[in-house]
């Protein structure tokens, strides 16, 4: 994989799809456990799916990104919306994207469109979170234990050259007392692109409320709203279909 430096560190990235396209390229953004490789074949197809260029990267901490140096902040989505991705962007050319992100990734797209002051052409938000729920701490405290004693340590050393950097990251701050804080609902209102949010309605880790409170913030008509039932987290792996078929039909109407 290329590596480009954003932030501070070494970030692997691949581009998928037409690179001639002049649509707005999709950049993607993953979860807090995820890495560009953890997508899987979803980049592809929906850049098949769109016709549009795809960018993936993995985040600083994961995949084959640079390890973290120490523990994450209480502010880590706002130093990665409104430092590193600006920075990524302009390096590798990308203007006026549609940003495309899931659970951390899709908060980390929401706070980029609210205040990095640059012009944002749509947003999916797959799972996003602007509050943090306590239904969703007690599965982030039931993965430490996984990750301790059963398989899941195994699973994630597949997509991530530093394991422990990737979920300690992830797992630590979350956890942190003073992370029950952390929410961004104020920012809302300053999105000014369309959003399409999809939540599943068996996800582990939030509610519908997360939704909801995004649609009490934003303009009316401004937001689009999937509900997925059979459908955890992860509604690209879980339901990839149909994210593919909502994404299109959101894209060709904004």
């Amino acid at each position: 994989m290329p590596f480009v430096s954003a932030g501070g560190h070494r970030l692997e990235y691949a581009w998928f799809g037409p690179m001639d396209s002049r649509a707005s390229a999709i950049v993607m953004l993953h979860e807090g456990l995820g890495s560009l490789s953890l997508w899987k074949d979803f980049p592809q197809r929906l850049a098949d799916a769109t016709h549009r260029r795809v960018l993936a990267y993995s985040r600083y901490g994961y995949g084959g990104s640079d390890p973290l140096a120490g523990p994450r902040e209480v502010d880590f989505m706002h130093v990665e919306a409104l430092e590193t991705l600006p920075e990524l962007l302009d390096r590798l050319n990308v203007h006026d994207p549609v940003l495309f992100g899931h659970s951390d990734g899709a908060s980390i797209a929401l706070i980029h469109a609210a205040r990095s002051r640059r012009p944002v052409s749509a947003l999916i938000a797959l799972a996003p979170h602007v509050f943090v729920e306590r239904y969703g701490l007690e599965n982030i405290a039931a993965a430490r234990v996984e990750f301790l004693e059963g398989e899941m340590r195994r699973k994630l050393a597949r997509r991530h050259e530093d394991v422990e950097s990737a979920f300690w990251g992830w797992n630590d701050i979350w956890l942190h007392p003073a992370f029950l804080a952390w929410n961004i609902e104020s920012l809302l209102p300053e999105i000014t692109c369309p959003v399409l949010a999809v939540q599943g309605l068996d996800d582990e880790y939030g509610t519908l409320e997360q939704i909801d409170r995004i649609a009490r913030r934003l303009r009316p008509g401004q937001l689009t709203r999937v509900e997925l039932a059979a459908c955890k987290h992860s509604p690209h792996r879980d339901q990839p279909d149909a994210v593919l078929v909502e994404s299109v039909r959101f894209l060709r109407q904004n």
